[in-house]
């Protein structure tokens, strides 16, 4: 699965970030020793030999410094802990659902023109708009040019930057942006539905005729470039990617995982139905049952194209925040949430459970965060001890775990 670079969202950092500290918030093991001034006369050579302007290199002078604040906040990242309910229920808020069915509506024409060339339906783009940028009200408000200066200058992630710097200058090149428009996030994505600059040359097209590539000010260019971008990460055209569904009580709980696919006409067979009763569609669509917080929660059939929105972006949480959205844009229900209240572990349980599941396989981070890699060392850990293996953990799984199960 191809991870896209992305580090962060513009909307999603206003209600993920707790923190942005002052100083790192961890130890970095390497050391930047070349002086900046030294290094960007390095990199602007580099640029002219991949081909860049003069021109170019001269307009976007001004802004490739040194921010000391912009590496701050890369290296002092903190992130809630919050569970799908409370993300979704605070990222698909009602104004959202409204405002993405206007502009769907208004921009009708563009849309239909994108499903046409890409197959991506107006929901599935007008959902990232939505969630990114919140319709392009919030793309970020740092200098795009001055952040991945600054970031491809750090030695924690140079390489990364350094190309991500000299797409950008490739931007200015050819003509699509100007360096004083291109405002976007701390880690330079930029544009309504925020692209990385690599991602920007590669994928963004001119949808409004104007001869230019404009994600910032062109609504159409917003909604081919997202639709291309879509695409390319293997969207099959015609195919649903979420339905919301209600499971029995006595399923088997190990089958709920995004790595194994049944056909609908098996879940159907085992009680799975839509919410409202109504049976499934018994056909041969292979789909996955995701349980984002296990047995007592929402659940959902996953389709192939899921892994699109695994693939923009590799959260669980935001996938499905994002998927679930864009059912509701094209027209579902609200969520059935489930047949109980699952309580979600603290953030200091979290971790100590991902210490404790070293022993199930769990090589990741301990970080808290219950991201894919630690929920299928949950399950593990479940089948091994006995409780139902729906990979979200409980205060009674965490404390058979500490009496040494």
């Amino acid at each position: 699965m191809m991870r896209r670079f992305k580090l962060s969202f513009a909307v999603m950092a206003t209600v993920l970030v707790a923190s942005l500290s002052a100083g790192p918030a961890f130890a970095v093991s390497c050391r930047t020793s070349t002086s900046f001034d030294r290094w960007l006369d390095e990199f602007r050579r580099e640029a002219a030999g991949a081909g860049v302007s003069q021109r170019a290199l001269a307009a976007a002078a001004p802004q490739m410094v040194y921010d000391q604040r912009i590496v701050n906040i890369d290296r002092g990242q903190r992130v809630f802990n919050q569970t799908f309910i409370e993300f979704s229920n605070r990222m698909v808020a009602a104004y959202r659902i409204q405002k993405g069915g206007q502009l769907i509506q208004q921009y009708g024409s563009v849309f239909g023109r994108a499903n046409q060339q890409f197959g991506v339906p107006a929901a599935v783009i007008t959902a990232f708009w939505g969630l990114e940028s919140d319709f392009g009200a919030n793309s970020g408000k740092e200098k795009s040019l001055v952040a991945l200066t600054s970031l491809a200058y750090d030695c924690r992630r140079a390489e990364m930057f350094r190309g991500q710097l000299l797409s950008a200058l490739q931007l200015i090149d050819h003509g699509d942006l100007r360096p004083e428009e291109m405002i976007g996030s701390w880690a330079g994505e930029i544009g309504q539905t925020q692209m990385m600059p690599t991602e920007y040359n590669k994928w963004a097209v001119d949808y409004d005729g104007d001869g230019h590539r404009n994600l910032i000010r062109s609504v159409p260019d917003v909604i081919g470039s997202t639709a291309n971008y879509i695409e390319s990460l293997g969207w099959r055209r015609g195919e649903p990617w979420l339905t919301n569904v209600r499971v029995p009580a006595n399923l088997a709980w190990d089958q709920a995982d995004l790595t194994i696919q049944h056909p609908r006409s098996q879940w159907a067979g085992w009680g799975v139905t839509l919410p409202d009763g109504r049976p499934l569609q018994a056909d041969e669509l292979p789909a996955s049952l995701v349980l984002p917080m296990g047995r007592f929660g929402p659940a959902f059939l996953a389709y192939e194209n899921f892994q699109v929105y695994l693939k923009w972006n590799q959260s669980l949480i935001y996938s499905l925040t994002a998927a679930y959205y864009a059912t509701r844009l094209a027209g579902a229900a609200p969520m059935h949430k489930g047949n109980g209240t699952p309580v979600a572990l603290s953030y200091e349980q979290a971790k100590e459970l991902q210490q404790l599941l070293r022993r199930y396989g769990y090589t990741g981070e301990i970080d808290g965060k219950l991201g894919l890699s630690t929920r299928t060392a949950v399950k593990a850990a479940q089948m091994k001890l006995g409780f139902p293996a729906d990979s979200w953990p409980t205060v009674e799984l965490l404390a058979r775990m500490h009496g040494g199960g």
